[in-house]
């Protein structure tokens, strides 16, 4: 009988450490199981990182792209300006020549009639 006892008391501790030990083992999975979803959101973190800087950049780079249009634009339309008034100054120029050039073909005849 206290043999018995005795062999059922070792039964039941050994059925202990047994469960113990799946506890710690369960209990090592969820942390383990933990440390991988908390990777996986950190680098979902660092890709929505990598993501939202390259949109900045883009934009950064598009705003700079329309800003040198424009100072572009501006310099060729200054340009064109300047140009076009240089040919009205020319042919303005021309014009009073001309007329000088005729004002003094008829001083001319004048002086050979007198």
């Amino acid at each position: 009988m206290l043999l018995n006892a005795s062999l059922t008391l070792r039964g039941e501790e050994r059925r202990g450490e047994e469960r113990r030990g799946e506890e710690r083992r369960r209990e090592e999975k969820r942390r383990e199981e933990k440390r991988r979803e908390e990777k996986r959101r950190e680098e979902k973190r660092r890709e929505e990182k990598r993501r939202e800087e390259k949109r900045r950049e883009e934009k950064r780079r598009g705003e700079e792209e329309k800003r040198r249009r424009g100072e572009e634009e501006k310099r060729r339309r200054g340009e064109e300006e300047k140009r076009r008034r240089g040919e009205e100054e020319e042919k303005r120029r021309r014009s009073r020549q001309k007329n000088l050039d005729s004002f003094q073909v008829i001083l001319n005849k004048e002086m050979v009639k007198q």
